[in-house]
């Protein structure tokens, strides 16, 4: 039988060695649409953070918002980051303001960041053809809310260790994107150090 044809991403799934892909960046950007062909490509899982923290409270993040305000509702998305950087081997899109509680971060940097930065015309596209409820964005002017979030996030998504800006083509487009450009932001396991040269036959 002929041998089972090679990964096409395996060199980069080996260098990952598991590492899970934390995907950050404003509500629209597009998480989760790219996050899917992502884990894909690279046989990774794929977790939605919200998903999840909604599973976590048995609510809608929409009523975790109502109930608790937006501190109650970061403290659950801290506990819920904690719990999946637990695991490995997954792509996460992660809310929009995950970035914004400094502790994250530690979670956020075991793993690689990337930061899917999208114009704030198309983020306002996206977000008016979305039926979710965005308890951030109930504003009589969501075009000046935006504004105001995006002033607050950019410096916090500029750590990420990569940037992939939003254009407006398919996800697995950018995905295939991001699969090109990881290599560059991994660190090289270190060498070994050279054996010292067999000075046996010198004089001394």
């Amino acid at each position: 039988m002929p041998a089972a044809p090679a990964h096409p991403h395996q060199a980069l799934r080996k260098r990952l060695s598991g590492m899970n892909i934390y995907l950050i960046g404003m509500m629209g950007a597009g998480k989760s649409s790219v996050g899917r062909p992502l884990a894909e490509a690279l046989g990774y899982h794929f977790i939605d953070a919200d998903q999840v923290i909604e599973t976590a409270a048995g609510r809608s993040i929409a009523a975790v918002f109502e109930a608790d305000g937006e501190a109650g509702f970061r403290q659950l998305e801290t506990q819920v980051l904690s719990s999946i950087a637990s695991w490995h081997s997954l792509v996460v899109a992660t809310g929009g303001g995950v970035v914004t509680r400094p502790g994250n971060w530690g979670q956020l940097r075991q793993g690689v960041v990337v930061w899917l930065d999208a114009s704030e015309q198309l983020l306002l596209e996206r977000l008016a053809a979305d039926p979710t409820p965005r308890p951030l964005m109930q504003s009589a002017d969501p075009a000046a809310r935006l504004r105001e979030l995006l002033q607050q996030r950019r410096p916090l998504y500029a750590e990420a260790d990569l940037q992939v800006l939003q254009d407006g083509r398919s996800p697995q487009a950018v995905a295939e994107q991001l699969l090109a450009a990881l290599p560059e932001v991994l660190k090289e396991p270190p060498q070994p150090p050279e054996a010292p040269a067999d000075r046996s036959g010198l004089a001394h």
